[in-house]
Parts: C-alpha cells; structure tokens; sequence
C-alpha cells in the first residue's frame, strides 16, 4: 500500500514544490539552498547559481511526471510551459517567467518607483 500512494499526486506535489523553490530563487528570497551553502552569498554569482539549482530540480520533476506520463502542465502557465520545455534558463525566464513581468503596466509601474 505504501508503493501505491508514489502516484500522480505525489509528484506533483513535489513538482509544485519545486515550482515554488524555483519561485523564491527568481525573487532572492530564502530558500534551502542559504542553509546549504550560506557561506555562498558573499558570492556575486550565488544567486545565478542559487536559480539555476532551482531549475534542475524543476526540470528533474517535470521529466519523471513526462516519463511516467503523469499531466504536469496543468500548474504551469502557458508560457511557462514554454520555458520549461524549451529546458533553457534563459534571460528570458529569468525576466518574463511571471506573466506580470511583460505588461506595459509593470514597466510603467517600475519607472515611476525609480
């Protein structure tokens, strides 16, 4: 019984999991991986790495639910699902990954606190 519960539901739980880490590195907010290395942040690229940590794991997941044929793409955007499948952290993700980020609204908003 304990086997049958490794089902759909729980890889999706861990890929919002991860979804969510990778989320929270994309901010600089704090994630596992500052417990992990703390002696990192001193580091400029700490957080290019701290990001592209996340993305693996990301990336891990969604290849086992694709493998085992499980729907992911349903916690995704559209255009998320774009990045993800494209596998690249690009500028681009790291600039447009929350849909919010490519309005004129956000520019304007972002010109008038700076």
């Amino acid at each position: 019984m304990g086997k049958e519960q490794l089902t759909e539901q729980f890889f999706l739980e861990k890929l919002a999991a991860a979804k969510v880490h990778f989320e929270r590195a994309l901010d600089c907010k704090h994630t596992e991986f500052d417990d992990l290395y703390p002696y990192m942040i001193e580091h400029p690229q700490f957080f290019w790495y701290k990001r592209y940590v996340a993305w693996s794991e990301l990336l891990t997941l969604v290849n086992l639910c694709e493998e085992l044929s499980f729907s992911w793409k349903e916690e995704f955007t559209a255009h998320q699902v774009e990045y993800v499948d494209q596998r690249v952290l690009s500028a681009q993700v790291l600039d447009f990954w929350y849909e919010k980020n490519d309005t004129k609204e956000h520019d304007h908003s972002v010109n008038q606190s700076g």
